[in-house]
């Protein structure tokens, strides 16, 4: 019989991915297009950002929004639980701050 699910692990396991926390931290502030997200996060290629926002939304921690138009718009944001990650990444920024960052 295989072990019991951690639950600390398992939520490592979703946002340890590169790039990953940053992008919740963005999209902690609200719904973002694609390019804003590209242009926050310099470095980022456009197919590694596409590939974590489908995990992301796989995940059911982003959704993404198809608004018509030409060319069409796509918006992206966290879902309820997404939302509820926002202390832990936040929790991060704050350990790092104080524990990390500092001489």
């Amino acid at each position: 019989m295989p072990p019991e699910p951690c639950p600390v692990v398992e939520t490592a396991r979703i946002v340890s991915g590169k790039w990953t926390l940053v992008l919740l931290r963005d999209l902690a502030t609200g719904t973002r297009r694609f390019s804003e997200l590209e242009r926050s996060l310099r470095g980022i290629s456009p197919r590694t950002l596409s590939t974590r926002l489908k995990a992301l939304e796989e995940e059911g921690i982003v959704e993404r929004t198809v608004h018509g138009g030409v060319p069409p718009r796509v918006d992206y944001a966290l879902t309820d639980k997404g939302r509820h990650l926002v202390p832990i990444v936040e929790a991060m920024r704050e350990y790092g701050t104080r524990w990390l960052l500092t001489g």
